[in-house]
């Protein structure tokens, strides 16, 4: 494992591997002991996008470990003015230990890699979000324990986060399906891929897709980006909502996870999300771990 580019590229084994290392480093922060991991190592921060969760998790995780955490915005760096990835790339690589980037286009982060020689690690891009499915996983395997025979249901838009969770269900073992509009489906390659090397349904069809679903994941209708899109979004996917309704087919101790930011009344009713915050929160908070186990694993 070079870098982080997308969970396609990982086996399962090495998912494996990063989650143990995040339970372990979940162990050591709850119980107060400190190990400075990366002591003297410095981490480059790209964000195109802005960001809650990415930046404070990862910035917290560098200081935790031991090494610096350095934002870089575009009005940062010259490739906010058109410096090309490649050169910025290898400029970078001289400076730091590793970058992570939240970004628009996949290409840019395939690139970094490609023309840097430092471990790069995709924050999120339109086309996945490898970092938060790898907290998903974790959350899903501390509140049931494995995750062979378990099924997790994507409700709404076919996005980056639908790309990457997945790749991720099955890989891990479990059955995924979605519920979306027809003009709203995942990369269609992700779905081949899916079709081939695992148990995976798609549908237009809520109540079929949450059909004795053990977790049910939901994001918003529009995402950044989309703003100018949201009045089409509505309309495209009135009735694709975890509600009520939902979780009645779905399996009595059926988890609900959401990536954050929630917008009640639209992709999941009020009810829902507080009925399943202590699951919500407890993902969120697993960004951290999840990715210092992978900061760990690629700098150390």
């Amino acid at each position: 494992m070079k870098h982080l580019l997308k969970l396609g590229d990982l086996t399962r084994e090495e998912i494996l591997s990063i989650l143990n290392l995040a339970d372990q480093l979940k162990y050591e922060r709850k119980n107060g002991i400190k190990k400075d991991y990366l002591a003297g190592k410095t981490l480059g921060m790209i964000f195109q996008k802005s960001s809650t969760r990415t930046r404070v998790s990862f910035e917290v995780g560098m200081r935790e470990l031991g090494g610096y955490a350095l934002f870089l915005s575009n009005r940062d760096l010259q490739i906010g003015r058109g410096e090309p990835v490649e050169d910025t790339a290898r400029v970078l690589s001289r400076y730091l230990d590793a970058i992570m980037i939240r970004t628009f286009e996949q290409r840019e982060v395939e690139d970094l890699a490609k023309y840097g020689s430092i471990p790069i690690i995709n924050g999120l891009t339109d086309y996945c979000h490898p970092c938060q499915v790898l907290a998903d996983l974790m959350t899903i395997r501390e509140r049931k324990g494995a995750f062979k025979g378990l099924k997790m249901t994507f409700v709404g838009d076919g996005n980056n986060m639908a790309n990457s969770l997945m790749v991720g269900a099955i890989k891990m073992g479990m059955s995924f399906a979605i519920a979306c509009p027809d003009a709203y489906r995942p990369d269609p390659a992700l779905v081949e891929w899916a079709k081939a090397n695992g148990d995976f349904t798609m549908t237009s069809d809520v109540l079929e897709a949450c059909k004795d679903a053990d977790v049910i994941y939901t994001d918003v209708w529009a995402s950044m980006g989309q703003e100018e899109e949201k009045k089409i979004r509505e309309e495209a996917f009135c009735g694709y909502q975890v509600n009520a309704e939902a979780m009645a087919v779905a399996k009595s101790d059926c988890m609900v996870l959401h990536c954050l930011p929630a917008h009640r009344g639209e992709e999941i009713t009020a009810e829902v999300f507080e009925a399943h915050a202590d699951e919500i929160f407890e993902e969120a908070e697993n960004r951290l771990h999840a990715q210092k186990a992978v900061l760990v694993k690629l700098i150390k």
